[in-house]
C-alpha cells in the first residue's frame, strides 16, 4: 500500500512546476542525518497527514508533494536548502527545523526574504519573541511553555538545593534561564548549587555526573536529550546520582529516547513526554489507528510534530485559499486545527501555537519492556504563556 501511494508522489516531484500543475509542494528542512531517533519518526507523521489531505482531494484542488532536505544541523546549509527548495523545486510554503540555531537562521532568512515559514519542532524561544518577524509561525510548545509546565510540578516538591545540566547551545540556555525565573518566584530560598552544561552531543557523563553528586543537591534539572541523555541516564545509574533525588526532566519522557535505554530507563523522573500507550480519546484513537495501519509501528513525539505541522499548513491553506504569503500571514493568526492532542490555535500575539505536552512520571514496564510515562495529564500550552505585555516587550516592533 506505501509503495503505490509513494511512487507516483516520487514521480510529480521530479517534474519541474510548468509540468504539474496539480501540484502543491509544501518544502521541508531539518536534521534528519544528525537527529534520526526523532525526525525519522517525524517524516512518517508528515508522510500519513500527507497521504489523508491527498485522499480527501488534496488543497486548492491539488495533490500535495512534500520535498525535503537535510541540514546536516548547520545554519548555512538550512538557508542554501531553502533557496533551493524555492528556486529549483519551485515549493509553494515551507516548514521544518529541529535544532534551535538552524530554527533561527530559517527566522531570519524567512523575514528577510519575506516568505511564510512554519517552524514544527524547534523549542527556543527567540523564534517567536527576540527574534521573531511576521512571516514565523511556530507549532510545537516553545521552550518557556515547557519548562513552565515542568515548574508547576517542581514547585510542589519544595526542594531547596538544586543542581542543573543541559546541553550548551540556545535551547538548553533558554530552559535553564527560565527554569531558575520561575522557581525563584515561586520559591524565593531555593539553591543552585551545581550547573553542568556539555556541548551538544559531546557530554562526558562521568564527570558530568560526579560533579552533581559531589554538589550534593535535592533534586536535578535536566535538559539533556538523545544521545547525551542516553549516557547521563546510565552513569547516573550507575554512580547512584539519582538514589534519593528527585529528576524533573524536560522531554526526558519522549518515546525516542525512553525506549532506547530500555531497562535503564530512570524510574520516577518527572517528565514531559508522549504516553502514546495510555491516550484514550476519540481523536487520538484514529490517529493512532491510521498510523500502525501504515507503518505497522507506533508513533513517537515527533510523529504528532509532522503531522500536526502538515495538518497546520493545511488548514492555514484552506483557509486562505492560496499560498501567498500575506494570505497565509492573515490566516495563521487565531487559526484553530484539530490534532489528535485535541485543537490547537495559533496565537495572534506572537505566532506561536498553544500546543501543549504531556506531564507525568516515567516507570519501566515490564510488559512493554521499555520506560513509560504513568500519572500523566495534558498540559494545555495556552495555559502556561507569559502575559501578552510581557509578549509585546520580547518581540521586535516589526513583528507585531
Amino acid at each position: 500500500m506505501q509503495l503505490r501511494w509513494t511512487l507516483p508522489v516520487l514521480a510529480m516531484a521530479a517534474l519541474p512546476a510548468w509540468a504539474a500543475p496539480g501540484v502543491l509542494k509544501i518544502g521541508e528542512i531539518n536534521s534528519y542525518k544528525a537527529m534520526p531517533a526523532f525526525l525519522e519518526p517525524y517524516k512518517k507523521g508528515m508522510d500519513l497527514a500527507v497521504e489523508q489531505i491527498n485522499a480527501q482531494g488534496g488543497l486548492l484542488g491539488k495533490q500535495v508533494v512534500l520535498v525535503t532536505r537535510d541540514d546536516n544541523g548547520n545554519p548555512g546549509d538550512a538557508v542554501r536548502a531553502a533557496e533551493e527548495l524555492y528556486t529549483r523545486e519551485k515549493i509553494d510554503v515551507l516548514t521544518g527545523s529541529f535544532l534551535s540555531h538552524v530554527g533561527m537562521a530559517l527566522t531570519d532568512y524567512a523575514g528577510q526574504k519575506k516568505r511564510f515559514f512554519l517552524a514544527s519542532e524547534t523549542l527556543t524561544d527567540k523564534v517567536v519573541w527576540q527574534n521573531g518577524n511576521r512571516y514565523t509561525y511556530r507549532l510545537r510548545g516553545s521552550t518557556y511553555m515547557q519548562t513552565a509546565m515542568l515548574v508547576q510540578e517542581a514547585k510542589k516538591l519544595n526542594k531547596k538545593r538544586w543542581a542543573i545540566v543541559y546541553p550548551n547551545y540556545e535551547y538548553g540556555q533558554s530552559a535553564v534561564a527560565t527554569f531558575k525565573q520561575l522557581m525563584k518566584e515561586a520559591q524565593p530560598d531555593i539553591e543552585f548549587v551545581a550547573e553542568q552544561a556539555p556541548a551538544l552531543g559531546k557530554i562526558d557523563a562521568g564527570s558530568v555526573v560526579q560533579a552533581i553528586a559531589d554538589a550534593k543537591p535535592d533534586a536535578i534539572f535536566n535538559v539533556l536529550f538523545s544521545v547525551d541523555l542516553g549516557k547521563f541516564v546510565r552513569e547516573g545509574n550507575t554512580r547512584g546520582l539519582f538514589k534519593d533525588r528527585t529528576v524533573v526532566g524536560l522531554l526526558s519522557g519522549e518515546p525516542e529516547y525512553l525506549d532506547a535505554l530500555r531497562q535503564e530507563a530512570p524510574e520516577g523522573w518527572i517528565v514531559t513526554g508522549y504516553p502514546w500507550y495510555s491516550i484514550k480519546t476519540p481523536a487520538h484513537d484514529a490517529f493512532l489507528k491510521a498510523y500502525q495501519g501504515k507503518f505497522k509501528d507506533y508513533p513517537r513525539l515527533g510523529t504528532i510534530v509532522g503531522y500536526n505541522a502538515i495538518q497546520s499548513l493545511a488548514a492555514g491553506i484552506t483557509k486562505a485559499g492560496s499560498t501567498d504569503t500575506e494570505a497565509l500571514i492573515k490566516a495563521f493568526k487565531g487559526l484553530n486545527v484539530n490534532t489528535p492532542w485535541g485543537p490547537i490555535t495559533y496565537r495572534a500575539q506572537d505566532n506561536q501555537s498553544t500546543m501543549g505536552a504531556y506531564v507525568g512520571t516515567t516507570t519501566y514496564s515490564k510488559e512493554l519492556q521499555r520506560g513509560i510515562m504513568t500519572h500523566f495529564y495534558y498540559a494545555d500550552g495556552k495555559d502556561f504563556q507569559p502575559t501578552d505585555a510581557e509578549v509585546k516587550k520580547l518581540r521586535p516592533a516589526s513583528a507585531q
